[in-house]
């Protein structure tokens, strides 16, 4: 299956794309014994993506990047909204604390607030990254001075996820990352507290019931024979701790001198 763009839209309607492919068509059909079969768009590209899943998550890159991409963009838009560092995480080491020590400085300036998740845009991590890079550069203002403005975002999750790294490369290749690492037993204890007190308080957004059930000892100690709600709780909160693992996703993607790695 082959799927072949004309960009007919973007230069001006001038139908030489599809004069061009009718063209190979009859070609083909006259000259060869292959037979051309073709379906709807859409359901060209479900087939499609049946053959090749890996195809079917985006990967966004920075229109400002190609003079190519700048000429078909609204002249309305600018990658001046785009954040310059990005504080990745882990959860539970003081990512929060930074994130309010930055914005005190007049010149450093973060994403306006999610509804569902607060300071956190959570985009490079979760389904949010689908809704495409408008919807992303909507959360930051346009800065007054380019040179002297640093837009930032953080978000904790990103720290161990296994899609952000990449996505976040293509978008903001330039970009600096920041993580705070603490003791990893001290990290873990400190998000089974957090999770226990959020089911306290009935924050459903965030509660997680089986911290409920089991004590600290047990989500720490837990083997494979253990109930799957238990297993699970203990890799939400053990798995931000494997720092040398995501540390190294990281380094894959971004050269060592854009990573810091800080302590608190």
């Amino acid at each position: 299956i082959s799927i072949f763009m004309t960009h007919l839209s973007n230069y001006g309607n001038d139908r030489l794309g599809l004069y061009t492919f009718v063209n190979l068509a009859n070609f083909v059909h006259t000259w060869t014994n292959l037979k051309l079969q073709t379906l709807p768009p859409v359901q060209l590209a479900h087939k499609y993506f049946e053959l090749f899943p890996e195809q079917k998550d985006p990967l966004w890159q920075n229109p400002c990047d190609d003079k190519r991409h700048r000429d078909i963009w609204s002249k309305e838009k600018t990658c001046d909204r785009l954040p310059k560092f990005l504080v990745v995480g882990p959860q539970k080491t003081g990512t929060t604390a930074l994130y309010l020590f930055l914005i005190m400085h007049p010149s450093i300036i973060s994403n306006s607030p999610s509804p569902k998740t607060f300071e956190e845009v959570q985009f490079f991590n979760r389904n949010n990254y689908h809704r495409g890079i408008d919807w992303y550069m909507d959360f930051f203002p346009t800065p007054s001075n380019v040179t002297t403005d640093f837009l930032f975002e953080k978000s904790a999750n990103y720290f161990h996820s296994e899609e952000a790294p990449k996505r976040a490369a293509s978008l903001i290749p330039k970009a600096k990352i920041i993580t705070i690492l603490i003791d990893p037993s001290d990290r873990a204890y400190s998000w089974y507290q957090v999770s226990l007190q959020l089911v306290l308080q009935h924050q459903r957004s965030h509660e997680d019931p089986a911290a409920l059930k089991f004590s600290f000892y047990q989500v720490i100690t837990a083997g494979p024979r253990a109930p799957s709600e238990l297993r699970a709780l203990q890799k939400r909160c053990l798995a931000p701790g494997w720092y040398a693992t995501h540390i190294e996703r990281w380094l894959t993607y971004f050269p060592p001198y854009q990573v810091n790695n800080s302590t608190s």
